[in-house]
């Protein structure tokens, strides 16, 4: 069965798309840490990021670079954190989130409730910073 992360790259579930490229897309978290949580993935579904094909890994991180440069610009923040979990969603994804404080990315916390206009706004503010 396709993961939900799947079902987006095919457009079966909306998303608040933020870059796109080829093989890979970008797209807020809806169950965010932090407002401008946003996830990097392979178009292909593969659970283990290390299992992607070079080439597919090597755009998905140079994507991963692009947003969170625009995440930088878009919200005041010291860094933009990252990070490759993927026990949550059997696809591979990079997490990328303004962050201020280690504790910014802690993923037991819980997650932020945000109205679809926020939402929309967040994806706004990144794409505009997109290049």
């Amino acid at each position: 069965m396709a993961s939900i992360f799947t079902k987006i790259v095919k457009g079966e579930v909306p998303a608040y798309i933020v870059a796109e490229t080829e093989n890979c897309i970008a797209f807020l978290d809806i169950f965010p840490l932090v407002e401008g949580h946003t996830l990097v993935i392979p178009k292909i579904e593969v659970d283990d990021l290390f299992d992607l094909p070079d080439e597919i890994y090597s755009e998905l991180w140079t994507l991963a670079k692009k947003v969170a440069f625009a995440i930088k610009s878009a919200y005041p923040c010291i860094k933009v954190g990252v990070a490759v979990v993927g026990l949550e969603v059997p696809h591979a994804h990079i997490h990328l989130m303004p962050i201020n404080q280690i504790d910014d990315l802690n993923f037991s916390k819980p997650k932020l409730k945000l109205s679809p206009e926020v939402f929309e706004n967040s994806r706004l503010k990144i794409s505009a910073f997109m290049s």
